[in-house]
């Protein structure tokens, strides 16, 4: 397929499939995922030390993690999509044909994650501050799947860096792929830098992923054109799921950075 960014002067020749062994064909798109799952924990078991996180129990934890994102990643999919599922129930297990979304499985990976350290009895807060720069370098990654995809991009649009396939249906969009891959990925550095120079109590850097990465995806959800949709109306207008979404952990993670922050400074004051 033929991608280009007219504006840009680029073009691209690409194809979903890397390669094949037989009759198996392997994806970029699978290739790009555990490329950034792999980079990912990669980060998270350099820094264990420095969080002081048992690298042992963070295996554990991070095994569980997984296989509860892909699970949790499937069934918000679904849930949002029931209409296409409710007939054919068989087509749920179906995940090579695509039907991930990224909170579910953040939430899986999260949900799964707790139970894991609370199982171990493993402190969980400093496991977050940990994962979430995680979830930003395997997020930051894994966007580039879908530029091999050729999905999850926007509307119609102008600009310079405008996308054109057949996909878009030869016309220009927003690479939305694009835009949270760099934000992802200077998420990365903003919160490297912050766990280094200015990490102040446990939770504050899960936290502040939710402000960074909350407020980013609040905005380019608005531009997707193939977003799960809420059931009701506002004022005439559809709210996209993952928008609400990201406008709660935006909200939430503001509010629970000034709570601590705020604990954090009249204990300082109790023991001066």
């Amino acid at each position: 397929m033929e991608v280009t960014f007219p504006g840009l002067g680029l073009e691209f020749n690409i194809n979903r499939e890397a390669f094949s062994i037989g009759s198996l064909s392997v994806y970029w798109y699978g290739i790009i995922i555990a490329s950034g799952l792999v980079l990912a924990c990669i980060y998270a078991f350099v820094r264990a030390d420095y969080f002081k996180i048992d690298k042992n129990k963070l295996l554990n934890t991070v095994i569980v993690g997984i296989i509860c994102a892909i699970i949790g990643a499937r069934l918000y999919y679904v849930l949002f999509s029931w209409d296409d599922y409710k007939n054919n129930l068989m087509n749920i297990f179906y995940i090579n044909k695509g039907g991930l979304a990224i909170y579910g499985g953040l939430i899986g990976a999260i949900l799964g994650g707790g139970i894991t350290c609370k199982l171990q009895k493993q402190e969980l807060l400093p496991v977050l501050d940990i994962a979430s720069i995680g979830f930003l370098i395997g997020q930051g990654i894994g966007r580039w799947g879908n530029f091999f995809n050729q999905e999850a991009f926007g509307s119609q649009t102008d600009l310079p860096w405008r996308m054109v396939s057949e996909n878009t249906g030869n016309v220009g969009v927003h690479p939305c792929f694009l835009y949270e891959s760099i934000w992802c990925l200077l998420g990365v550095l903003v919160l490297h830098i912050l766990s280094k120079k200015w990490y102040h109590f446990k939770g504050q850097i899960f936290l502040c992923y939710m402000v960074w990465y909350g407020f980013e995806r609040m905005i380019v959800e608005g531009l997707r054109t193939d977003s799960l949709y809420m059931t009701f109306s506002i004022f005439g207008y559809t709210p996209r799921v993952s928008q609400v979404l990201s406008a709660c952990i935006f909200v939430t993670g503001i509010v629970l950075l000034i709570i601590f922050r705020k604990k954090r400074n009249v204990k300082n004051d109790d023991n001066n």
